[in-house]
């Protein structure tokens, strides 16, 4: 009986003695859990204070949307990622993309950590000196988004060639204050200039001249990247992109988020780069800001499986004329090189050779086209052609403006708003979800997250409120409601002409490819020919 006893006793004493060992070990474990960080932390303040002490820029300069940022100096030492000295970059291209920006998007913060001068200046001896250069009439609300953003991928230069609102005291001043902007005023003097240029004894553009609304403003581009190139030269820029200002560079594919970065990658022997456009596909119709309110874009024909964008096709054109609303055919930026020409918008040419071009991958550009319902009318304002059918083709180059255009002009307002909802706003979420499934509409965030940045930080403000504070409040307002005049000045002289360009034989000038357009993507009609390929 008594050994009968005994065994549960063991027992007991065996499990009470289990349950203790694995206690201590827990406690053991929750010990070295809490050393560990406090350790680590201790290290990193040793270590922090061995060296001087380093500012956290994201603390140090928080800089609230309502104030102006100010000029610390530890500060300007912070760099906009793609910015670094040359030195670091390794010469290997990185072939790795994302669809978003994730190192400015990791701080909630809403401060702008990079930079304390709202100036952004650029360092000098950085490489490539890239340059954009555009024609606009747009107001400050737009032109400082684009450009500021652009400053951010490593632009240095920008050469505005302005008329319209984009010219009146109050906008031009703000412009001509930014370092590493010049202002060209379409004044009698720069007409006068640009009447002379060897483009109206040359072919490739010929067949654009003496045509209204697109096409002038076509002819108008051209000429003033002709004088880019020759501003750019003289500046000792290495690239130079034609942009309009309702378009974003979208560098995806370069190891930053970089146009800098991106072009330091592309072989010596390339001389040009031709970025696919994505185009906007907005899904309200009261969109007041488009480069921080829209997020989804229609990807181009060229960064798609062919089965895919033809398969598909019909959905994603609902019934429009063309795939894209407007263009197809992407923009490019060229290297700036003896004899350079524009070759229309969209491309550049060479007098004394064809232009070795590549077409990236993975990077793009956002045209944010007609993703306010103000678009409607606004193109409708600028051309005086007649709504009819056969009036609109002598004015607009694609199918998409020509019937806009109509019904900007015949319909009424409610008509108006519900043919801009069934044509260019993506409503039905079935189909919208299809398409981004399919890869056919794609999200991405970090144009927004990089503007929205600046806006919370005072970049904006800083530079109208630093520029306008020799105009009395009274001036400023008063200028800031003449919509469309001109400025009256006279411009700076700028040579249209340089010697090389003007010992080119005839023997260039004729026969040279005419001007690429803005084309609109294949469509179905091409469907067979691509599968025979």
């Amino acid at each position: 009986m008594k050994s009968m006893h005994r065994a549960p006793l063991i027992s007991s004493s065996s499990s009470s003695s289990s349950s203790s060992s694995s206690n201590s070990f827990v406690s053991r474990l929750l010990l070295l859990l809490t050393l560990l960080p406090v350790s680590l932390a201790c290290l990193a303040f040793i270590l922090q204070w061995r060296g001087g002490g380093l500012a956290d820029p994201a603390s140090a300069s928080v800089i609230s949307s309502t104030s102006v940022p100010g000029g610390n100096s530890d500060l300007n030492h912070e760099v906009f990622p793609g910015m670094e000295t040359v030195s670091s970059v390794s010469p290997k291209a990185h072939q790795s993309s994302s669809s978003d920006c994730s190192n400015l998007a990791r701080s909630s913060s809403p401060s702008f950590p990079y930079y304390g001068d709202w100036k952004l200046g650029v360092d000098s001896n950085l490489k490539p000196k890239i340059c954009i250069t555009t024609s606009t009439s747009a107001g400050l609300d737009q032109i400082l988004p684009w450009m500021f953003y652009h400053k951010v991928l490593g632009v240095s230069t920008f050469f505005l060639f302005v008329e319209g609102k984009a010219a009146t005291p109050s906008i031009s001043k703000v412009l001509e204050s930014i370092p590493g902007v010049k202002v060209i005023y379409r004044t009698k003097e720069l007409e006068e200039k640009q009447a002379k240029s060897r483009i109206w004894n040359e072919t490739w553009l010929s067949s654009f001249f003496y045509k209204p609304c697109n096409y002038e403003l076509f002819v108008k581009q051209s000429l003033n990247m002709e004088m880019a190139i020759v501003m750019a030269r003289d500046a000792g820029m290495d690239w130079i992109l034609h942009l309009d200002t309702d378009e974003l560079i979208y560098p995806a594919g370069a190891r930053e988020y970089s146009l800098r970065r991106l072009l330091l990658d592309v072989p010596p022997n390339v001389d040009m780069v031709i970025f696919p456009n994505y185009e906007s596909s907005v899904e309200r119709d009261d969109i007041k800001d488009p480069f921080t309110e829209v997020s989804m874009f229609k990807k181009n024909y060229d960064h798609l499986p062919k089965d895919t964008y033809f398969g598909m096709y019909k959905e994603a054109t609902r019934n429009n004329p063309n795939y894209f609303l407007t263009y197809g055919n992407g923009k490019s930026v060229a290297r700036v090189q003896d004899h350079l020409r524009p070759n229309g918008a969209h491309r550049w040419h060479n007098y004394m050779k064809t232009p070795n071009e590549i077409k990236l991958e993975e990077a793009a550009v956002l045209h944010y086209t007609y993703a306010k319902f103000s678009d409607l009318t606004s193109r409708r304002d600028r051309c005086g052609c007649k709504p009819t059918k056969e009036d609109v083709k002598r004015c607009f180059m694609l199918d998409f403006d020509r019937s806009a255009f109509i019904i900007a002009s015949t319909a009424t307002e409610d008509e108006m708003i519900s043919w801009y909802r069934e044509h260019v706003v993506w409503g039905d979420k079935e189909v919208k979800m299809k398409l981004l499934r399919k890869g056919i509409l794609t999200r991405i965030y970090s144009p927004m997250v990089v503007i929205q940045a600046l806006k919370e930080s005072g970049v904006f403000s800083s530079v109208v409120s630093s520029a306008s504070s020799n105009l009395s409040k009274k001036q400023f307002l008063a200028s800031m409601h003449k919509g469309n005049s001109s400025k009256t000045t006279e411009s700076e002289s700028l040579p249209l002409k340089d010697k090389e360009s003007q010992g080119i034989s005839a023997r260039h000038l004729l026969g040279t490819e005419s001007a690429v357009p803005p084309l609109s993507p294949p469509g179905m009609e091409h469907a067979r020919f691509v599968t025979e390929d």
